[in-house]
């Protein structure tokens, strides 16, 4: 177990602060050099690790099948009568909310669209074959991939977590391999590792998205688009954001969460009604069974032999991957924290398939109907990122209403996603405490929101995303680590109950089964 100072603090979280100051500090008084150097190592990551993000993120989805289809599925996250803390809908509002969020309302309507008509994957741009894999490898970055990492992290630490009575840290569940080693030196690079990918990841996203509301407030009302205006959107975001992680989970991220679904169902159910409602679900299911027949093929397609091809793998596919490797500290502890009472597979189940089912559907009735606007206004694709869903809401009926809805959306999603993580930091910062001090989360919501005007201000966006994507590289290997303690662990447990799991075998109340720990105590009476 990691010390703590008198203020609560463990040394985890101070060397992962000072290293994010450090990378802060380097791309102010070095803009361009560091930038230009993170470049070139995220480049040289892509070419040639490529091939290893898409192997082991196709592992990690056979993981999942296998764990669902095991009797060891049927391991409560918890002790053996222990009820779900949160219902099913705001459970998965919730883990949707941070695993997912803005990104849907950020890309929803851009990505195909880029993938149909700026830079096909495979097909020439406008042409009915680019159409099918524009939907098809959108389905690829936002689907069961990304939800696998997320699915593999939550349950890892869930499982030694609410199970095992270990500490909510990356550390612990690394024990069933390395044992006492993980509450030494070991284990805090571990857990700083955590700290600052969630750091950067988090950090990007507030100043992603407070350029989009910029975006839409701009093309809503006219308000210029300005590192002013987006720093009054961090202002009132950061104060909002904080109110709600002081008020804690029930009364915050919940309330939050549950909006967010009702606010995106709503805005899903206007596109339909003023879209090409039979074309969207048309071109569903031909993308569907289109990503479904080259499921195999696109996730471990690297472009070997083809350099255009393996560019756009680089810039599009690996680049995701690398996201939802750098993104999966932060939500799969969001997610595990939520998740006592959980079966093994029913958390699988439902984190694997429930969001990217709704993600197919978000991205299908958002694409084709920025694609369709291309008709009415063909510099559609000209529009910069944060401004082309408004842009594809003005060339349809109910403009303004579907506009509001999309800012309010964002904005919730922003405050939803900023609170999230402050807990989660602050459940890293005190040794994986379940109820961090409302004084920490304050202090983590402002690093976070001074981070992130910093980079705007200054231009270092760029730059911490870059780190971002090369953090996930090594995270990526720890993450096959992790895999492996918690398979050995689970198949211990099941071990110890016997070849089939009857409910009156489960350890007793607070006296868990550890390997760790029975090997041990099995030596010392050796």
């Amino acid at each position: 177990m990691q010390k703590k100072n008198r203020y609560g603090l463990t040394l985890a979280f101070w060397i992962a602060l000072i290293g994010v100051l450090a990378i802060v500090a380097l791309s102010l008084i070095f803009p361009n050099a560091f930038e230009r150097l993170t470049a070139s190592i995220r480049a040289s990551i892509s070419v040639n690790f490529g091939w290893f993000y898409l192997l082991s993120t196709l592992g990690l989805i056979f993981v999942c099948v296998f764990l669902m289809l095991s009797p060891a599925g049927k391991i409560r996250l918890g002790d053996p009568h222990t009820a779900p803390e949160y219902s099913t809908i705001s459970w998965i509002s919730m883990l949707f909310s941070a695993g997912m969020g803005i990104t849907l309302v950020f890309y929803g309507a851009s990505e195909p669209l880029s993938h149909y008509a700026i830079q096909a994957p495979e097909a020439t741009e406008y042409t009915q074959e680019a159409l099918r894999d524009a939907f098809k490898y959108t389905f690829l970055h936002y689907g069961i991939h990304g939800w696998a990492i997320y699915a593999i992290v939550g349950l890892a630490l869930a499982y030694f977590q609410f199970r095992k009575k270990e500490p909510a840290l990356f550390s612990s569940t690394l024990k069933p391999l390395f044992g006492r080693r993980m509450d030494g030196s070991l284990g805090k690079v571990v857990d700083s590792l955590t700290i600052f990918a969630t750091i950067t990841g988090v950090a990007t996203s507030l100043g992603a998205g407070s350029m989009q509301i910029n975006g839409g407030l701009n093309f809503l009302v006219g308000t210029p688009q300005n590192f002013k205006v987006q720093l009054i959107i961090i202002i009132i975001a950061t104060v909002l954001f904080m109110t709600s992680a002081v008020s804690g989970l029930d009364k915050g991220v919940k309330l939050l969460s549950n909006g967010n679904m009702i606010m995106a169902i709503l805005l899903m159910i206007g596109a339909v009604i003023i879209g090409p409602s039979v074309r969207m679900f048309d071109i569903m299911s031909e993308s569907i069974g289109a990503y479904m027949q080259d499921f195999l093929r696109i996730s471990t397609q690297t472009g070997v032999g083809n350099p255009a091809q393996q560019k756009w793998v680089g810039d599009w596919t690996i680049l995701f991957l690398a996201w939802w490797l750098a993104w999966s500290p932060f939500v799969g502890l969001f997610i595990a924290r939520i998740s006592r009472g959980r079966t093994v597979r029913e958390f699988v189940g439902y984190v694997l398939l429930v969001p990217t089912l709704f993600s197919i559907l978000w991205f299908t009735i958002f694409g084709v109907l920025s694609i369709n606007a291309l008709d009415t206004d063909p510099n559609l694709i000209e529009y910069p990122l944060e401004s082309l869903l408004f842009g594809t809401f003005e060339q349809y009926p109910m403009t303004t209403v579907m506009s509001i809805i999309a800012i309010f959306l964002v904005f919730s999603f922003f405050i939803t996603s900023a609170d999230s993580a402050t807990f989660v930091l602050s459940m890293q910062s005190e040794n994986g405490t379940l109820h961090p001090q409302n004084w920490i989360k304050i202090l983590w919501g402002l690093i976070l929101a001074l981070i992130a005007a910093v980079l705007l201000r200054f231009g270092g966006i760029n730059t911490l995303q870059n780190v971002m994507i090369i953090v996930a590289f090594p995270f990526a290997i720890l993450l096959i680590i992790i895999t492996v303690s918690l398979l050995k662990e689970l198949h211990y447990e099941r071990v110890k109950m016997g070849l089939t799991l009857d409910p009156k075998r489960y350890p007793e109340k607070d006296s868990p089964f550890r390997s760790y720990e029975d090997t041990d105590e099995d030596d010392d009476e050796i």
